[in-house]
């Protein structure tokens, strides 16, 4: 990673990111891609999380990434690149889980068993588990995959869902408990 003294942006330091979003405002199209290559399965991962289904994941991620290129000039470094685009992710693939929410579940059997196959890792654990998450809140399914299967800190967390540290803790308290809740119901 590159570190570089930036006085004017109002951080003093920033990394390979921040100067991959230069280039590419700038016009250079090929630090975009860059950024694409870089963020697209931790994107991809926490639009699966949430969404649950890979058709409706990739199209969320789509959407992000045609976001961030067209807003990036809004990235005012308050915050690093990542935590900037998670947010966006995470905001993006809830609001897409809640649109989800008023279409017709009724599918080919064909269907299910493919959507079965392409589970995230999870199920292989424990087929309960997927029950159990796919019975939470967007939300809650959001929170839960950016500190557990993301490995992000509480700090990282809180950046990426725009609330403070606090907020966090609370909402992944509260999530983790209606996540129990549901996994003992299905393992009754």
């Amino acid at each position: 990673m590159v570190s570089v003294y930036y006085p004017s942006a109002g951080a003093s330091v920033f990394d390979e990111d921040s100067l991959l979003a230069d280039r590419f405002l700038a016009g250079d199209q090929s630090a975009f891609t860059r950024l694409y290559e870089k963020y697209y399965d931790k994107v991809y991962a926490i639009a699966r999380g949430v969404l649950l289904d890979a058709d409706e994941s990739a199209d969320a991620v789509q959407e992000i990434f045609t976001l961030v290129y067209r807003h990036l000039k809004r990235f005012d470094r308050r915050s690093r690149f990542s935590t900037w685009l998670f947010r966006i992710a995470v905001n993006r693939s809830i609001q897409q889980a809640r649109g989800l929410k008023h279409r017709s579940k009724q599918v080919e059997l064909t269907e299910v068993a493919d959507r079965f196959a392409e589970e995230p890792t999870w199920t292989e654990t424990d087929p309960r588990i997927a029950d159990a998450m796919g019975r939470l809140s967007p939300a809650d399914r959001a929170i839960l995959v950016l500190f557990y299967w993301d490995d992000m800190s509480l700090q990282d967390v809180a950046e990426s869902l725009g609330c403070n540290v606090n907020a966090a803790k609370t909402r992944l308290f509260r999530a983790r408990e209606r996540f129990r809740v549901l996994y003992e119901e299905s393992t009754n």
